[in-house]
């Protein structure tokens, strides 16, 4: 039994019928289609394992649907074309445009069933192929022009094999770019490792990175071992400690490591692709090397927090709801109007990563179809934290006037750290009078006395 969809397409009723009969008591899903423009809603709807095609039919023949489908590249499924009266020169047609086989009416029961196992086999087969090649996400999502200029820049640098540093704030999407350099590079088909800094620490270090060799030859192989030919992504670099980092800059000058336990050393041939937070060079776990910062840096990708491009918000919106519909059998849902407004103006401190997570929460809770205003604002009541930076701060879930303050205190506060406590120079810097400046702070609980101070 099985329950693989196949799509009927032929404008014969008895045929259908006939077909999805004896499919169905097979175990198969069967759908049917009398015309070509059925067939496109069909496959519109939920795309099939596998179609089975009718050569002629009235509206558009069979031929000239696969050549459409083909072209737009609309269909993954395998196709097999049916015919009553085909000819050699149609059945070549059909297999140069991508059909896997070619069976003739009247239809040979034994034989129709052999041919859709041979094709659901066949399509199978593409699909692990397809997920072996390609990644989940062939490109960063996002049309304005901040992600155009971005997936350009890693088009200029995805050929090369210096190392890349992705510089971004946590949750932007920095391994996403990470991948898609891995995708667009002359490596694409070698390994992609994803190593988590922090997961490393002074007593791991060695058989982590450079792996394990024992007395009787038998090797476990480290990062630097299972990357070779591919790619070494460093998450996180503001999280590792001295030793790995030691390690890895040996490696990278030596361009050869050495297994503990081993004798001989190993060469190195993996392109190492890095990220880490904006200043993390003073402000992680230990300061940083600068020696091993500049062979890591040697191309530098920067990616924006998402508040910088929120016109894209619309359409992340959407390729999270249809991703994780397909990956995990969520209802759809869609957001209205109102709701993609709000969330496009809302500054997403947690970034890509926190949209991700409410798209999820919104599919998971379920509902009706439409995700309106009222349920995005009961998903972001919750405030962050006042010592959040005033950019990340959402002022539009409050109320005007506490939002004004809300947006004074924070103003004030932040402004009155870059004058180093001084409000004189406060004043200056806002353009108010300071004496009213003084009964500002006081009414919005400022303490600048400390900071004069």
């Amino acid at each position: 039994m099985t329950n693989a969809r196949i799509l009927v397409v032929d404008d014969e009723n008895d045929i259908r019928e006939l077909v999805r009969e004896i499919l169905s008591e097979e175990g198969y899903a069967v759908e049917t289609a009398g015309t070509a423009a059925e067939a496109r809603a069909a496959c519109a709807r939920q795309a099939p394992d596998l179609v089975l095609l009718d050569i002629w039919m009235p509206d558009t023949d069979g031929i000239s649907l696969l050549r459409e489908w083909q072209q737009a590249q609309g269909l993954t499924a395998p196709v097999v074309m049916m015919s009553g009266h085909g000819t050699v020169e149609t059945a070549v047609e059909a297999t140069r445009l991508g059909a896997v086989d070619y069976v003739e009416k009247p239809l040979s029961l034994a034989k129709l069933l052999r041919t859709v196992q041979r094709a659901l086999d066949e399509g199978k087969r593409r699909t692990r192929a397809s997920r072996t090649l390609v990644p989940p996400l062939i490109a960063p999502v996002g049309r304005s022009r901040l992600m155009r200029d971005l997936r350009e820049q890693v088009k200029q640098i995805a050929p090369h094999e210096a190392p890349v540093l992705v510089l971004g704030e946590p949750g932007t999407g920095r391994e996403a770019f990470a991948r898609y350099i891995h995708t667009m590079s002359a490596r694409s088909t070698g390994p992609f490792i994803n190593l988590v800094a922090g997961s490393i620490t002074e007593n791991n270090a060695e058989e982590i990175l450079c792996g394990t060799e024992s007395t009787g030859g038998g090797a476990s192989p480290g990062v630097f071992e299972q990357a070779q030919g591919g790619v070494l992504f460093i998450n996180g670099l503001e999280d590792m400690l001295p030793g790995a980092q030691r390690l890895l800059l040996a490696t990278l000058e030596s361009g050869r490591f050495m297994r503990k336990g081993g004798l001989a050393p190993v060469r190195f041939d993996a392109r190492i692709v890095s990220s880490a937070q904006p200043g993390f060079e003073t402000r992680g776990v230990v300061p940083f090397r600068l020696d091993l910062l500049s062979n890591l840096n040697v191309l530098t990708l920067r990616v924006p927090p998402l508040r910088d491009y929120a016109e894209d918000v619309p359409e992340l919106l959407r390729y999270y709801v249809d991703r994780l519909v397909d990956d995990e059998r969520l209802p759809f849902r869609r957001f209205g109007v109102a709701a993609q407004n709000r969330l496009r103006n809302y500054p997403w401190p947690g970034n890509i990563r926190e949209l991700k997570n409410l798209v999820h929460r919104l599919l998971i809770q379920g509902g009706s179809e439409e995700i309106r205003l009222e349920e995005i604002e009961q998903e972001i009541e919750s405030q962050a934290p006042l010592d959040e930076p005033l950019v990340k701060q959402d002022l539009l879930a409050l109320p005007l006037r506490e939002a004004r303050e809300h947006f004074e205190r924070a103003y004030l506060t932040q402004q009155l750290q870059l004058c180093g406590g001084k409000v004189g120079q406060l004043a200056k810097r806002v353009g108010m009078e300071r004496t009213h400046l003084y009964r500002k702070l006081r009414s919005l609980g400022v303490d600048f006395r400390q900071s004069e101070d």
